[in-house]
């Protein structure tokens, strides 16, 4: 119990020397000071320092810090490449990166170009690998011609028959029953002989026989028969000691009620599924991450708060919005801000004919009619005292 003791000791020296310090920098202090074994005036003067330089990583007064994380973000994301990568060493899923994929966090999409979901086990699950195959399997596409052996179309008796593969069956663990209770509810003219399957078309005239016959060729060979909505290939790879499956296309709230999947570290790449299932704090926290993993990759370093500044715009009303005409840009109070930034025509035709009043507190608006900005040494108001 040292290391409790010591938190004690290091909280009552934070205390003394009157500096606010967050709990995980507390810890971290706690952790060296055991590490180096510091007495206690050495403990004082180490918070001593950590006071100054936490200070002077503050923001001042009256800075502009809009500006500065616009400029902090947008300035690096002109360097990024347009080049995609593969996502974390599986080969098989491509995953949009760089430029574009930043774009398509500010503009809170709705459908992204290519969901992805890193699904992780718990403890007892992670290490087994013919688990992890079997659940990969239940969420992974699976359709009626991946699992077939021979593929028999008849023209002349305008029949058509096929073979259940029972080794890619197995292979697949997949229930033999369950797959042909699908077959059966898909199509009422099906003969089932073992793993023998006989389909007819329903004809109506001669002249489509063929027609028909093919369209029903290419359905019972795109019959899906096991699956989770909207995910198709999954690649399951293994990271450190456990087994990770990552899919193409997403789908959290079914994954997440899956036995075995481990709630907490499981994840999407899909911002508005996050929101749907996990809420807005959620949302908020993933904007964070993949705005600085998509930085990351690209060798750039953002400061975070910058980037918590704009996750935090963008989920301040309780619902993820973009920034642009069509999200914060386009719902700002003042009149000047909105007409500055796009559609100037319709903002100002809007508002005069609502009757609006511009209360000229902002940025923008102070800079098109020409008076000081209230940022800086403009947001401090000087009243001088009348002499007695």
């Amino acid at each position: 119990m040292g290391g409790f003791v010591d938190i004690k000791k290091v909280t009552s020296v934070v205390k003394k020397k009157k500096a606010d310090f967050p709990e995980s920098l507390i810890h971290e202090i706690a952790e060296a000071s055991e590490r180096h074994k510091l007495k206690v005036k050495e403990l004082e003067e180490l918070v001593d320092e950590i006071k100054k330089a936490y200070q002077r990583a503050g923001v001042e007064n009256g800075e502009a810090v809009g500006t500065v994380a616009a400029q902090s973000v947008g300035e690096p994301g002109t360097q990024m490449t347009m080049r995609t990568f593969h996502y974390a060493g599986v080969a098989e899923l491509n995953v949009t990166l760089g430029l574009p994929r930043l774009i398509e966090i500010v503009d809170a999409r709705k459908k992204i170009s290519t969901p992805t979901m890193a699904i992780y086990f718990e403890e007892n699950y992670g290490n087994d690998e013919e688990f992890v195959r079997k659940i990969a399997n239940q969420i992974g596409k699976i359709v009626l011609n991946d699992i077939l052996k021979d593929f028999n179309v008849n023209y002349a008796e305008m029949s058509m028959t096929v073979e259940i593969d029972e080794e890619k069956v197995q292979d697949k663990r997949l229930e033999y029953d369950s797959i042909l209770a699908k077959i059966e509810k898909a199509f009422k003219k099906v003969e089932i002989n073992k793993n023998l399957l006989s389909f007819e078309p329903t004809i109506s005239e001669s002249k489509h026989a063929i027609r028909e016959l093919r369209l029903l060729a290419d359905k019972v060979r795109d019959l899906q028969i096991s699956g989770v909505k909207n995910i198709g290939k999954v690649v399951i790879s293994k990271e450190d000691v456990e087994w990770v499956i990552h899919t193409e296309g997403s789908n959290l709230g079914a994954v997440l009620k899956m036995e075995g999947v481990d709630k907490t570290r499981t994840t999407t790449n899909d911002i508005h599924e996050i929101e749907k299932v996990l809420g807005i704090e959620a949302a908020r926290n993933a904007i964070i991450h993949e705005a600085q993993s998509t930085m990351e990759e690209q060798g750039l370093t953002v400061d975070v708060r910058h980037i918590m500044l704009v996750a935090d715009m963008m989920t301040s009303d309780g619902a993820v919005k973009s920034i642009g005409r069509h999200g914060i840009s386009g719902e700002k109070a003042s009149v000047l801000a909105r007409a500055s930034f796009e559609e100037t025509g319709k903002h100002l035709l809007r508002a005069s004919i609502r009757g609006e009043i511009d209360h000229l507190t902002g940025i923008i608006e102070n800079i098109i009619i020409g008076q000081p900005i209230p940022l800086g040494t403009g947001s401090v108001g000087v009243i001088m005292k009348a002499r007695d």
